[in-house]
């Protein structure tokens, strides 16, 4: 009848290692892979977001040409009737190409460059605040699922402490074994729901585990947190203006439509006249090497070698500016100011859809808060119940049918309430994640 012993001690041998909700959260952002890239685009973004990527600075080259010929000639007709040659040469450069003006365009860059930093900045927020949300309901449901198997463990034990009553008033002849069948079959259904409840809560630790990114599912935790519910006031007027400065979603759309506009006026900078200038100094050596010459008269000479070297530098200034080109600049302007329209209008969308999002969502929850008191007055109230039940079936008053009615009543009213906390951290988490105070 207590071969169930052995699980108990297991689970109570289970909670080696103490885990806080904060704690999970700090594990999970560690381990999650999309977290790590987030971040590794971000630092990217950052790392572009220069003047120098921008644009501003003058380019400077440096070259080195090295150039090597041969030849030889044959002419009977001159007086020099064979000759063959050696010519090398290096020529050392720098070369400097500035663009002055281009219709502010660098400008523009840059500024698009920061935008894409910020922009990528949200990017992680949004990688986080998804995270969090996720770590906080699965803690909430494994911490749910634990309340619950303590509550069934706990209905197991009195239904233990009926059997052994029933069994002592056997003995002595105040009961008989249909009393004893009833309270037996009683302990085994609590033996089946706490099993059921036992795999429950270990699935639930489980899928923590996945959330959190550990690899090790199997391993066991005491949730640290307790399962209470602290009901806060909200004032809608107060939660959509914290929406719409908070909010990583909006803020990322913003984003978009600030990039689209800045893309706007980098395309608008192309019907503006380019002013460049370009400079450079070159040095050039070579020499010729002649060798042998055969003259007409059959003698043979040797000729020697030329060396030389000359110097050039150079600076001119450009302007330029496109007079036709087919309508393509008019063409991607226009296309430019369409997406900016376009990122205006999914802002508005989405602002207005999370508008009703928060309504409802703050409505859900202040009906929540109603529901906790209401589940938690009645635990209260069964837990009274069965008190005085359990009081007066030891004397008799109670029979075994009105006894587990009761009991049952006091398990659902547990499970009531649980829910009705759960459902409420859950809903205040939407709450936060809406208004952007998941990330700070």
């Amino acid at each position: 009848m207590f071969a169930l012993s052995g699980v108990f001690g297991a689970i109570r041998a289970e909670g080696q290692t103490a885990l806080s909700l904060s704690q999970a959260i700090q594990t999970a952002l560690q381990n999650n892979y999309q977290i790590q890239i987030s971040q590794l685009e971000q630092q990217q973004a950052q790392n572009l977001d220069d003047w120098g990527v921008a644009g501003r600075y003058p380019s400077i080259n440096f070259t080195l040409n090295n150039n090597n010929t041969y030849s030889g000639s044959k002419n009977p007709a001159s007086f020099l009737r064979e000759l063959s040659s050696f010519g090398a040469g290096l020529t050392p450069g720098v070369e400097a190409n500035w663009i002055l003006f281009d219709g502010y365009r660098v400008r523009f860059t840059k500024q698009q460059l920061e935008q894409q930093a910020r922009a990528s900045g949200i990017s992680t927020k949004l990688a986080v605040e998804s995270t969090v949300q996720a770590v906080i309901q699965s803690y909430y449901t494994a911490l749910v699922q634990k309340e619950q198997l303590n509550v069934r463990e706990e209905a197991l034990n009195l239904s233990r402490d009926r059997v052994r009553y029933q069994e002592v008033r056997r003995e002595f002849g105040q009961s008989g074994t249909f009393d004893l069948l009833q309270t037996q079959d009683a302990y085994l259904n609590d033996s089946t729901a706490y099993i059921i409840q036992l795999n429950t809560y270990q699935n639930a630790l489980r899928a923590l585990n996945l959330t959190m990114g550990v690899d090790d599912l199997s391993v066991t935790y005491n949730l640290s947190d307790p399962l209470v519910a602290e009901p806060q006031l909200y004032d809608i007027e107060a939660l959509k203006a914290k929406m719409i400065a908070g909010n990583p979603t909006l803020l990322s759309l913003q984003a978009f439509r600030e990039l689209a506009h800045t893309n706007t006026l980098i395309q608008e900078s192309a019907r503006s006249f380019t002013v460049s200038v370009r400079g450079g100094a070159n040095y050039t050596a070579s020499q010729t090497i002649f060798g042998t010459g055969t003259f007409a008269d059959g003698s043979e000479r040797d000729l020697g070698g030329i060396r030389n070297s000359s110097y050039s530098g150079f600076l001119n200034l450009t302007a330029s500016y496109n007079l036709f080109d087919g309508g393509v600049r008019n063409r991607q302007i226009q296309n430019a100011k369409t997406g900016e329209l376009i990122a205006q209008l999914q802002l508005d969308d989405t602002k207005r859809n999370y508008f009703l999002q928060l309504e409802n969502t703050l409505a859900t929850y202040n009906s929540q808060k109603d529901l906790v008191l209401v589940t938690r007055q009645l635990v209260d109230n069964a837990r009274r119940n069965l008190e005085i039940a359990e009081e007066r079936f030891k004397g008799g008053l109670v029979n075994s049918f009105d006894y587990r009615t009761i009991q049952l009543g006091y398990i659902n009213a547990n499970q009531a309430l649980f829910n009705a906390i759960y459902n409420l951290k859950i809903t205040e988490t939407e709450l936060v994640k809406i208004t952007g105070g998941l990330v700070r």
